[in-house]
């Protein structure tokens, strides 16, 4: 949910492919980078104790933002290289209750 300012924040849960954890986190490392490019912002990155998953706590300065980070060329071409070693991920709005 986009708040009073226009600030747009996000959960992501990644899950990594089975036998690709180190690939998925590579990935994920290369992917956040990018967020700086479109008005995002890493706000917390845990790792699950299973190895497999972590949860993203990301905000973006407006919707645009997020959707342009969506659309990168950049990002898009990095989940190809991975192929069916790339993570899934659910992103959730969030908001303050």
């Amino acid at each position: 949910m986009t708040d009073v300012t226009g600030v747009l924040t996000l959960v992501a849960i990644v899950e990594f492919a089975a036998g690709a954890e180190a690939a998925g986190q590579r990935y994920e490392d290369s992917v956040l980078a990018l967020l700086g490019r479109h008005g995002g912002h890493l706000e917390r990155r845990l790792h699950g104790t299973d190895g497999r998953t972590e949860v993203h706590m990301i905000r973006f300065d407006d919707r645009a933002g997020y959707e342009s980070f969506l659309a990168d060329a950049d990002r898009a071409a990095l989940r190809t290289a991975l192929g069916e070693a790339a993570p899934t991920t659910r992103v959730i709005e969030v908001r303050e209750a």
